[in-house]
């Protein structure tokens, strides 16, 4: 059964860094995987995708030259290093998996349950 599951959420100062991993399961390779994250009363908002087999990566504008997708594919992990954090990048982060092109995470069924963000000013 394929799954993923976030971890490595918390709670930093404006400026601070976390890392957050996602660990997948359940199927030997994707197209993409993605991140997105949800602040409370907000639509879920997309952050980044990597391109599995390439390791092209692309970001939001909101986060480009903040955060860093990568993925190490010997522990069956995404990350998402996130630097200079701002109060509006509070929110639940979401990775997902997509398992044949195109790369539309919001059309994925594959979803971990979220890992929450709180950046504080």
């Amino acid at each position: 059964q394929l799954q993923l599951v976030e971890s490595g959420g918390g709670s930093v100062q404006a400026g601070g860094a976390l890392t957050l991993s996602c660990v997948f399961s359940g199927y030997t390779s994707s197209y993409c995987m993605g991140w997105a994250r949800q602040a409370p009363g907000k639509e879920r908002e997309w952050v980044s995708d990597i391109l599995t087999e390439y390791g092209t990566v692309y970001y939001a504008d909101s986060v480009k030259g903040r955060f860093t997708v990568s993925q190490d594919n010997s522990k069956n992990t995404m990350y998402l290093q996130m630097n200079s954090l701002k109060p509006e990048d509070s929110g639940t982060y979401y990775c997902a998996a997509v398992l044949d092109g195109p790369c539309r995470i919001f059309d994925s069924d594959y979803w971990g349950r979220g890992t929450q963000v709180t950046v504080s000013s």
